[in-house]
Order: C-alpha cells, then structure tokens, then sequence
C-alpha cells in the first residue's frame, strides 16, 4: 500500500519484498479514506468488490476482472448483521478471513496485465481503452477493507431485527419487496444500506458483483440512478457470469459448505429447473409456462427421492420470471427485445439456495486469467 501524505510519514503497512504476495488490511476508516486520497491524488482508477468472506472461485473471478481493469482494488470482507433477521443464521455464517487471505495471496504473482476504458463525461464518450498502469512500483494491487461493526453501524443499536434499529438504514420501496424481498423482508434493506456505506467509504469509480444474485445487483444499480451516485455511476456496477461447479453446474455459494454429501446431490436440481424454464422461453412460451415447467422439475426430484426412500427434504420457495430494470413479474409471451431473468429459491434441508438465468441478454464477459 502506498504511503500516504505527508511524503515523510510512515506506510499504513509494513514494506514486504513482494507486493505481490502481501495484502494491505485497512481497519480503520480513516485508513480508508487517507488510501483513497492519495489513489485519486495520483489519479488511478479504483474497483470495489464487496463480500461477506468466505471466499469461493466465484469471489476470486471478481477480483481477477477489477485487478486486470483497474491498476487499484478494494475488497471488503464484513459480514453484515443488517441482511440477517433474529432468526437467521448470522452466528453460523461462516468467517474464515485466514484462509480468505491465503486465497487472495494465491492470486498475486502476476500483476495486471488487461486494459480498462476511461471514466468519461457524457454519453457521447467513445471510452476508448488506454493501458492499465497498474498500481505505483512496489505496491499491492489489492487491498482488503475489514472493518468491525462499530465502524460500519457506529450508532450501533439493534442491528437484527430492522424494525427495532434506530439511525439511518436504506430501502428501494418496491423493488426491494418482491421475490429474495418477500421471502427475507428485510435482506435487501440491510444489502442497500450496507453497500451504500461501503460505495460512501470506498468512494468506488467501478464496483463487482456476481450475477448469482441478479436481483441484488440489479437493486444496487437502481439505487445508485436513484440517488443520482456517482460512487459508481450506474454503467460502472458490473454483473458478472455466475461461476459454477464444472461437474454438477451448482452455483458456487458460501452456503453450499452447509450442504451434506447426500444434499450435494441434489442442490443441482435448482439449475436443472431453471434451464427447463430457459428452454420453454427458447420456444417462445409464456412466463406462466416457464414457471410451470420449472416447478415440475422441482415437483419430479421431490417425487424421486421419495420413492427411494431419501432423507434429503427438498422444498421449493419461489420461481420468478420478471423484467430485469421494472422487476415486474411477467406471465405472457415475451416480446422482442425483452430482457428478462427467470429466479428461483429452494431448500435443501436446512439451506437455502438460489440461482437464476438471464433471458434475451447477457451478463458482462471480461477477461479473467487464472493469475493476477
């Protein structure tokens, strides 16, 4: 991490040899702040990605897109209160920073060698590439955000149940209600609120979100054209590819490690359901007909592993075909042009899983190599 003015002052972290194999932990918002002044003193691009830890290849395929793009990455590794009601597993979620680290050092051998696309002004920029410069000499390219939760929630209170939290929290009325909304009422509250902390702390020029949770990203993007944000505009809210298991096509998630042998098993039907779906919208079906096929699907494992006499419960929560900028629901034929997302949600036992796939559009493909 580079050092901060004035020029005489110590580093924030210590001097390795190998920058890229040691990353900076910022704990401090100060910290934070100090970093981010002298990254746009010198005028270098900085991507954000934000987690809850515990570190997949789909984690990993975000940082490798920001580092290759951008010549400065934050990830941030919180878990967040505000998305877990009393109910939920917020004690269980698992926090493995140690090995997260060991993960992120893993990619550090290389260095960025891609190129980015500048800013621009108006919707008439040509946004012509220019190299990554890469971070200044002897520095690390990624850096971790790990605050505590007095930093992130400094008025601190009730922090679980939403309805009892005093201080200031954020909802996108409408299209945080529907769908992962009503079956979790308060997840994206707590997701919009804490990622805008973030987006406020990290003043981001480009943030990273994986497409597995589609309807997630595509709130972030409203509420940043919501409240006019410029940390990051809009266009700079990047949905990437779900990264999934090459053997079963299960989405990669932290709570797949929930999940027992015999369950692993069956998780995969969820995207089984919604390749079904997929195929019907192929064939110019309706929405109603998508959801229809993809409930039997669901319907015909459940009816298997009764027969075969299975202790895997297997429980469907929704299926949803609705347009990806209104999240509207649609139950007609699908017009030309129309860029839709058809979601699901089921139990697995004692875990919840979810997945979609994207119908009439694509999520962004960038250039990912196995190092950074």
């Amino acid at each position: 991490m580079f050092a901060l003015a004035p020029r005489s002052a110590p580093p924030l972290a210590r001097t390795y040899s190998s920058a890229r194999t040691h990353i900076p932990v910022i704990r401090s918002l100060g910290q934070l702040r100090r970093w981010r002044a002298e990254a746009r003193s010198r005028g270098l691009e900085v991507g954000l990605i934000p987690t809850m830890g515990a570190l997949h290849d789909g984690h990993l395929n975000l940082v490798r897109a920001s580092v290759n793009r951008h010549p400065l990455t934050v990830m941030s590794l919180f878990v967040n209160p505000t998305q877990f009601a009393p109910h939920e597993d917020l004690g269980a979620y698992p926090r493995t920073f140690e090995g997260d680290m060991d993960k992120l050092r893993g990619l550090m051998r290389q260095g960025p060698a891609a190129v980015i696309h500048g800013l621009g002004i108006s919707e008439y920029d040509r946004r012509l590439p220019r190299p990554n410069p890469g971070p200044p000499a002897g520095e690390s390219p990624l850096v971790v955000f790990a605050p505590t939760v007095e930093t992130m929630y400094p008025l601190r209170g009730e922090l679980q149940n939403l309805s009892e939290h005093r201080g200031a929290k954020v909802h996108v009325q409408g299209w945080g209600d529907v769908m992962e909304g009503a079956s979790r009422p308060q997840f994206f509250t707590g997701v919009a609120t804490v990622c805008t902390k973030l987006f406020n702390a990290v003043e981001p020029d480009h943030a990273y979100f994986g497409q597995k949770d589609i309807q997630q990203a595509l709130l972030l993007k409203i509420l940043q054209t919501d409240l006019l944000s410029a940390h990051p505009l809009p266009e700079n809210l990047h949905i990437l590819p779900t990264t999934r298991d090459k053997d079963t096509g299960l989405a990669l998630s932290s709570r797949n490690a929930y999940l027992s042998p015999a369950e692993l098993g069956v998780a995969p039907v969820l995207q089984r359901a919604l390749q079904a779906a997929r195929s019907a919208f192929d064939n110019c079906a309706s929405g109603a007909t998508m959801l229809e096929v993809a409930t039997r699907v669901v319907a015909q494992e459940q009816e298997r592993l009764r027969v075969a006499g299975s202790e895997v419960v297997l429980k469907p929560d929704y299926f949803e075909v609705f347009d990806r900028n209104s999240f509207a629901p649609v139950r007609g034929t699908p017009g030309p042009g129309d860029k839709l997302v058809v979601s699901g949600a089921v139990w697995v036992g004692g875990t919840r899983l979810i997945d979609n796939l994207l119908l009439g559009w694509d999520a962004e493909t960038l250039d990912v190599s196995n190092d950074v």
